[in-house]
């Protein structure tokens, strides 16, 4: 068989025939490749900084303010018309980034009182401590979609793991396992992540472990029965007779099947991660206070009616991520479904 009469390079082909769901990926993709280089869109730090002395890369790097003339030794503010007047004593020039603002840089020289009106400055306005919306927002996508996508990833592996060991050996295995996973699945998530916070700092990872601890059984669900179908399959029977043990087989055989369940379902699992961590931030259960969070975002634009650009920044940036990945996930699910081959 050719590689490009393979079973995933037709499922690839079936994907990219669905117009919507490839222009949400890569819209989606442009979205992942703005979180990852927020730093660097998104700062209070120039990206460089050249002088009689050098050039010199404070993005990467602190530089006490000795550096640039000044008489302070600790980091230099890049910000202050003090050290930009140095900067320039010495036949010097700044690359700022985009947005010269970070997710928790507060702007001293508005002339309203915060949160302020969307301005050329900041194009959707300040918050209510007068930190850039927009810096905010870049950043907060990052921590969403990083979170997201760790929860989908732990979940995955998780998820397929349980269910694959489950669905291949059958009898008390799984029904012990499925009695188990029932009675854990009963247990209110909302009351767990409550108990934690009274116990731990909320934290990224904290959240990370307490959701995944949860988000493991659909997808197990959803592999057992795939690995219920294939561990019957004469093939199977056949290995057993070739003389390969459980660990061959599975790897060979019920893992590669259970894959195809399993990628359909992680897009759903990223959206609902990312909506779980805006409902908790937005509730104050989720990332400690200042984090860059849509969540918290959007309980500013509750908090303060009369600033519509917070709230508005929040719902469209959620909306769209989150719609996004539900159009990925239908066309994985069609890609994937063997009936539509």
């Amino acid at each position: 068989m050719s590689r490009a009469n393979t079973p995933w390079a037709r499922r690839w082909r079936r994907f990219r025939a669905n117009r919507r769901a490839m222009i949400s990926l890569v819209l989606f993709g442009f979205l992942f490749l703005v979180s990852v280089f927020a730093d660097v869109i998104a700062n209070d730090r120039p990206l460089l900084v050249w002088s009689d002395k050098g050039l010199y890369l404070p993005i990467l790097k602190d530089y006490p303010e000795t550096e640039f003339g000044g008489f302070l030794p600790s980091p230099t503010d890049y910000r202050d018309p003090a050290v930009q007047a140095l900067i320039k004593a010495q036949n010097g020039w700044t690359v700022w980034p985009l947005i010269p603002f970070s997710y928790d840089t507060i702007r001293y020289e508005l002339s309203a009182p915060a949160p302020s009106a969307p301005d050329w400055t900041s194009p959707l306005g300040t918050d209510d401590t007068a930190r850039d919306v927009l810096a905010r927002a870049v950043h907060a996508l990052r921590v969403s979609l990083f979170f997201g996508l760790s929860l989908a990833l732990g979940a995955t592996v998780l998820g397929v793991l349980l269910g694959a060991l489950q669905g291949y050996f059958g009898g008390w295995t799984d029904l012990t396992a499925q009695r188990l996973t029932e009675v854990w699945m009963s247990i209110p998530e909302l009351y767990v992540i409550l108990i934690i916070a009274a116990i731990f700092a909320p934290s990224f990872l904290v959240l990370l472990i307490i959701l995944l601890a949860f988000s493991w059984a659909g997808l197990a669900q959803a592999v057992r029965a795939e690995a219920l179908r294939v561990r019957a399959q004469p093939y199977i029977t056949a290995a057993r007779a070739l003389g390969l043990n459980d660990r061959q087989i599975l790897l060979s055989h019920i893992m590669p099947n259970a894959l195809v369940a399993a990628i359909t379902y992680v897009p759903f699992v990223l959206n609902a991660a990312i909506a779980t961590l805006t409902s908790l931030d937005f509730l104050g259960l989720g990332l400690p206070p200042g984090s860059a969070s849509l969540g918290e975002l959007l309980a500013q634009g509750k908090n303060n009616l009369d600033a519509p650009w917070l709230g508005l920044t929040a719902f469209f940036l959620i909306a769209t991520v989150l719609s996004l990945t539900v159009f990925i996930g239908e066309g994985l699910r069609d890609a994937m479904d063997p009936r539509k081959a």
